[in-house]
């Protein structure tokens, strides 16, 4: 007569580690005797189980109980480093694009011209936009030192006694003599270059040089840059372009997918990385707060 089994039928419990997790296996123990049940190899094998069950740290109890909306409490593990280095700590990233400017408003192509200029309702955005943020504690603010950019984040930033500062990495695309003409003017002029502009961008190409995924490679920079900066939480101020390649960088995304995401005027956007410079997305274009008060709490 066969030896019968006796299966723990309690769920499978995860236990987290700094690296990985690791499935306690329910895995059947062989019934013995009721008189060595008592004594026996069942209870050593249960008790193994439950002691295994309470080990789990104090540190990881906390993060279950205070994961009450279903946020991603255990981030420690991502494909995509940033920075191939070790961050002095993990980091909050709030990243804002810059209001209404001129050549916005007159459907002009901008690319890295300093001529488009911030507009009067681009400022009241940009007031929206440190309004809605009046709760976060920012320890640095990153700025392009483009004039659309760089208008927008001084008003963020107003009366703030903590550090400005100015990334050419922030700048945007460089898009040659498309630069300030109408889009209806460029699209007559040069269709095949428009063209491929605004449906095929990391193959659209001037003079051997590809602006999209040159972008790319100065989205890695930027990265790099804030985060290997001192402090926890920062907020970056820049442009539509360059914030899609930072997007994309950030989560392993080719120039190809560069059209895939799209950021309003003071649309923002929300990373968090881990202290390997790995990134995690929570908000993407966020812009109640041009609609209404609302104020933001994250």
């Amino acid at each position: 007569m066969g030896t019968a089994l006796l299966a723990v039928t309690s769920p499978p419990c995860f236990l987290s580690s700094a690296n990985s997790r690791h499935l306690i296996s329910t895995t059947p123990v062989p019934l013995l005797p009721s008189s060595s049940l008592t004594h026996g190899k069942v209870k050593s094998q249960i008790t193994k189980v439950r002691s295994n069950v309470n080990s789990v740290s104090a540190e990881t109890k906390l993060e279950t109980e205070a994961s009450m909306t279903g946020a991603a409490y255990d981030f420690k593990g991502a494909k995509t480093s940033l920075t191939g280095e070790i961050l002095s700590s993990p980091k909050k990233i709030t990243i804002v694009r810059h209001g209404l400017s001129s050549w916005n408003e007159q459907s002009r192509v901008q690319g890295s011209s300093n001529l488009s200029v911030l507009t009067e309702t681009g400022a009241k955005q940009a007031e929206k936009c440190r309004d809605a943020l009046v709760n976060m504690n920012f320890d640095v603010c990153f700025s392009s030192p483009i004039s659309r950019a760089k208008s927008t984040a001084e008003i963020l930033w107003h009366g703030k006694d903590k550090p400005l500062c100015y990334l050419d990495s922030l700048k945007e695309a460089h898009l040659f003599f498309l630069e300030g003409m109408t889009n209806a003017d460029a699209k007559k002029k040069y269709p095949e270059l428009y063209t491929a502009w605004r449906e095929d961008p990391s193959n659209f190409h001037v003079n051997g040089i590809y602006p999209i995924r040159k972008l790319w490679g100065t989205a890695r920079e930027a990265w790099k840059e804030i985060l290997l900066t001192p402090g926890e939480s920062f907020l970056v101020v820049t442009h539509k372009s360059i914030l899609r390649a930072l997007i994309c960088t950030a989560l392993g995304l080719e120039p190809e997918r560069f059209r895939a995401v799209d950021v309003n005027n003071g649309g923002i956007c929300v990373f968090t990385f881990n202290k390997r410079g790995e990134a995690m997305l929570q908000a993407l274009n966020m812009t109640a707060h041009m609609y209404s008060d609302h104020v933001y709490q994250y």
